[in-house]
């Protein structure tokens, strides 16, 4: 394995699936030490070659029917889906997986099928480097995140809305069928709601935690703070309404004005080509998606 500071790149000829299942014990080295590996070179022609590479992998699966995720997108293989399917001109920011609901996977593969003619790379990004220069900077800010938590508003559509990056329908993204199960499911999350004049449905968490510790004693950044800021705009959502502390209060753009620079600052960006595949640490690593041209098919997988 060749090593940069971030991501880290693995280069190697052959069956990737073999590979992974052959060195998992330096592989989960690598990444608990990068955040982020690259996996360039490898034979991965096709989605069923990626599917294959994930089972060498050999860790459980976190099911994107079974997710809380708000992205709208669509199975390949039973733990093979697309992508963020939202419209190539619309930035997907810096987030930790899911990390704007109560469950959320641990690790994410991406596999480049088709790499785009322009753009479409996918940034990563530290949270703990985030943290540390965040709580050198700011630490009132983050004094009060990890003591109160945050909240996350967003109103899902009663269809899917695949010209969002928020899109998901309330049913897929609960996995119910009618206002009844909605509400249960809600309850038994302990969100709090209110229904929209249109179908659509506004849910409230309950407050989060925006810090997280890991088991080698780093603390990250661990929160969806930045893409909600920033990017939970659609006809339905405004990005203004989308954060608050635990107890409520707004959080400004004063307030995040610091993490996104600092964000901004130590993002690298993976550049896709087509064959390669990207293991990455949901707890120690934010990514996105640059917008793009051309057609481009990242495909995506969760590790439980």
């Amino acid at each position: 394995m060749t090593d940069q500071t971030f991501p880290a790149i693995v280069e190697g000829s052959g069956d990737l699936a073999g590979f992974l299942s052959a060195n998992k014990d330096a592989v989960d080295a690598a990444l608990a030490n990068a955040g982020a590996l690259l996996f360039r070179g490898f034979d991965v022609p096709d989605p069923q070659a990626f599917d294959a590479a994930i089972e060498g992998y050999g860790e459980p699966g976190f099911t994107y029917e079974d997710s809380l995720s708000n992205a709208v997108r669509t199975n390949v293989t039973p733990r093979v889906f697309t992508a963020n399917e939202a419209p190539p001109t619309t930035e997907i920011f810096l987030h930790h997986e899911m990390a704007q609901t109560p469950l959320y996977p641990s690790k994410l593969f991406f596999y480049c099928e088709i790499a785009p003619e322009t753009g479409g790379a996918t940034p990563v990004c530290r949270s703990d480097w985030v943290l540390d220069h965040l709580t050198t900077i700011a630490p009132d800010f983050v004094a009060r995140i990890e003591a109160d938590g945050v909240r996350y508003t967003n109103v899902m559509p009663g269809n899917d809305d695949a010209g969002s990056g928020q899109g998901r329908s309330w049913r897929s993204t609960l996995s119910v069928k009618d206002r009844a199960e909605a509400e249960a499911r809600l309850s038994d999350l302990d969100y709090s709601w209110e229904w929209q004049a249109d179908e659509s449905l506004r849910a409230t968490t309950p407050a989060l935690p925006a810090i997280r510790e890991l088991s080698d004693g780093r603390r990250t950044f661990f929160n969806q703070l930045i893409a909600a800021f920033r990017g939970w705009a659609d006809s339905r959502n405004d990005p203004n309404r989308a954060i608050t502390f635990g107890a409520g209060d707004p959080i400004t753009s004063e307030d995040m004005a610091p993490a996104i620079a600092i964000a901004d600052d130590l993002t690298a960006d993976i550049t896709w080509q087509a064959g390669d595949v990207a293991l990455i640490d949901n707890f120690l690593v934010m990514h996105g998606r640059r917008p793009f041209e051309g057609k481009r098919r990242v495909l995506a997988s969760l590790i439980a």
